[in-house]
């Protein structure tokens, strides 16, 4: 999720007079992995100095502090000098109070975390005597690790019972007050680094190719091998840059407690029982208070949208997008619909055995990792039934939500699978959903909906670019043919084609171009979208419709089953789910709250329409069970709505009572 580097450079070394423009590139390098928050710690062997920041990297390493407490320490003719630093991709707690940004740092123990512990509060009960100040899960490994050393384990130790603990996916760089000695560990290889004794270096990252641009840029010739830091090891590095790599425990390690006081707090605390009633729902839902307004609001529209005319076959309703019905009451999407087409397994296992490593940590393939349930569950088939090693890699462009991120440090730390995040630029992306919000609230069209996510579509080009600089020619993807939504294009004017059953990206030229034309005329006549967002756009435009997608889809080959998908992620990885909504579909991203409630509201129907439809086509399930299901899955999912308005700072009833207002496309 984060990104975190540092480095020992000794004095004796021909670098240490490169020590700024190593860490500040080494910075900048790491910014990509989170751009919301920033922080170091520095070490000569005779003080240790830290900041964080609720800034970026780029700003951090500008900042005078930064660079006056670099030339002091590394002035006084120390042995050495150390520093490890984060590049802060937020989830637990808010930027902006500090004590939530690292390093996290207990009395002896300094350590910067990527990951996250999505188990933090277990372990938290589990030593209640430990002190909790900050809203990171971070903040659990310095207190652990402090407590455990000073109850006499070893640092190897510690770490080891401190892993075994953890659940999700966690790298870790640790200096202590203690010893001048690095530690760093990781259960899912998400750690790198190059070093060369002889020289006086040793240097770290969270990608390989962050060293690798490091080396090349500032001339480290020497540091010619870049080395993983396999799942469950941990390094340790001395001051004179002795190293040494242990194996850490998969296991659950039990602890002695010594302390008498520590035992008597054990014996007396009580068990929670009723925690187990939230296991697998979201931690982020504070359950809001609706007005009566509201509701009665929904309840109203419900009871006609009820009673619009339907297909006899699925349950797309008459205000569908050039849907017509024949004589039998079936929709032409019905009547053109194309079954899909399974490919030959065999084949499958022929491609992936083409391409599989020998090398057990050898990176095989990419997979695109959303954190939603057809990304997770890819990821467990090319892992665990396949047998391959695959490379993680995840876009987060600001509506990634927490849930989603848990889910996929549940799946990369389980598997034991290397996580690459690219993060853009959060707080610019979304403004410039905010502004794009604004603009279509104040002159609304359904077809213009889209818009609200053009930031994430360059998932698609950074895959394509993460394969080529990975060395890589294979990249999975599961994409469920049952979501292609044709409502989408279909309020801005594109007639459905049914000669294909195709990809949800594959449009015709024509198509294409009147989407182009379609967009181009809302600008036009609504200049609030010509605004800062018009980039992610055109970007978005370019890299959906235009560019080739290399990723081979796991379900052109694997018959998808809700079932099968469902049962193996959360029985077999804890999965998450949300609790306002039934379905497992879309809980894990941010902008589906708000954008179907506005389709429901206005045209009465939503995206869980589209997918029950098809399901039905397939013969999955049969139409009774698909109106049921959309009656529940179509409910607001308030809390959701709240946060997206919270996160992109507009007042969430004020934007409810705007779509409120919108005509809708059935009699009411």
């Amino acid at each position: 999720m984060c990104g975190i580097l540092g480095f020992t450079i000794l004095k004796s070394s021909t670098y240490y007079n490169k020590i700024p423009s190593i860490a500040k590139e080494l910075f900048t390098l790491s910014e990509s992995r989170g751009k919301e928050a920033s922080g170091y710690s520095m070490n000569n062997g005779k003080e240790i100095k830290f900041l964080r920041t609720p800034f970026s990297a780029t700003e951090l390493v500008k900042s005078k502090v930064f660079n006056e407490e670099l030339i002091n320490l590394t002035s006084t003719n120390p042995e050495f000098f150390s520093l490890i630093g984060h590049s802060r991709l937020v989830t637990n707690g808010y930027e902006h109070e500090n004590k939530n940004n690292q390093p996290v740092i207990t009395k002896n123990t300094i350590a910067v975390h990527n990951g996250i512990i999505v188990n933090v509060s277990d372990i938290w009960e589990k030593y209640p005597f430990l002190e909790r100040t900050t809203d990171l899960d971070s903040e659990i490994i310095s207190a652990l690790i402090d407590y455990l050393v000073l109850e006499g384990k070893s640092y190897q130790e510690a770490v080891k019972i401190l892993m075994s603990e953890i659940y999700g996916m966690s790298s870790i760089a640790m200096m202590f007050g203690n010893n001048n000695n690095l530690l760093l560990s990781t259960n899912n290889g998400s750690l790198y680094y190059s070093i060369n004794s002889e020289k006086g270096i040793f240097i770290f990252g969270s990608e390989k190719l962050i060293l690798t641009k490091l080396i090349k840029n500032q001339n480290l010739f020497e540091l010619n091998k870049i080395s993983q830091i396999l799942p469950l090891k941990q390094l340790h590095v001395s001051n004179t840059l002795k190293y040494s790599c242990f194996k850490n425990s998969n296991e659950n390690t039990s602890v002695e407690f010594k302390n008498s006081s520590i035992k008597k707090i054990l014996e007396n605390k009580k068990k929670v029982s009723e925690k187990a009633v939230l296991k697998n729902s979201s931690l982020e839902h504070h359950y809001v208070s609706v007005s009566k307004d509201f509701v009665d609001e929904v309840t109203k529209r419900i009871n006609i949208i009820n009673q619009l005319k339907r297909c006899k076959k699925c349950v797309l309703p008459s205000t569908f997008p050039f849907i017509k019905f024949d004589s039998k009451g079936v929709c032409n999407y019905c009547n053109g619909y194309k079954p899909i087409q399974i490919k030959s397994k065999e084949n499958f296992l022929e491609l992936a055995n083409k391409h599989k490593s020998s090398e057990k940590y050898k990176h095989d393939c990419l997979i695109a990792l959303s954190g939603g349930r057809d990304s997770c569950y890819t990821l467990h088939y090319i892992k665990k039934v396949l047998g391959m090693n695959p490379l993680a890699y995840s876009y987060d462009w600001g509506m990634l939500t927490d849930l989603a991120r848990r889910n996929q440090a549940r799946m990369c730390g389980k598997l034991g699978v290397e996580h690459i995040l690219i993060s853009a630029d959060i707080r610019k992306k979304r403004e410039n959903i905010r502004k794009n919000v604004v603009a279509w609230l104040n002159k609304p069209h359904l077809g213009a909906i889209p818009l609200f996510m053009a930031g994430d579509k360059k998932f698609f080009y950074y895959a394509n670019l993460l394969m080529k600089q990975n060395n890589l020619k294979l990249s999975f993807m599961g994409e469920n043919k049952l979501e292609a939504t044709r409502f989408k294009t279909g309020f801005a004017g594109v007639a459905p084609n049914f000669d294909k059953n195709s990809h949800i990206y594959s449009l015709s030229n024509k198509a294409k171009l009147q989407l182009l034309m379609f967009y181009a005329k809302q600008f036009l006549s609504n200049p609030g979208y010509i605004n800062s967002s018009l980039l992610d756009s055109i970007d978005a435009f370019k890299s959906f419709y235009l560019i080739n997608h290399l990723s081979v889809n796991i379900f052109d080959y694997i018959k998808w089953n809700e079932n099968t998908v469902d049962d193996t992620l959360i029985n077999g990885y804890d999965w998450e789910v949300d609790v306002e909504t039934p379905t497992t579909w879309r809980i894990g991203d941010g902008t589906v709250a708000l954008y179907n409630f506005i389709y429901f509201m206005v045209s009465g129907f939503t995206e869980n329409d589209t997918f029950r439809s098809n399901q039905v086509r397939e013969g999955l399930i049969s139409r009774e069970v698909a109106l049921d299901q959309i009656k529940k899955e179509n409910n607001p999912r308030w809390n959701s709505i709240q946060w997206y308005c919270n996160t992109i700072n507009l007042d969430w009833e004020g934007v409810v009572k705007k779509i409120y207002k919108i005509a809708t496309l059935y009699h009411y």
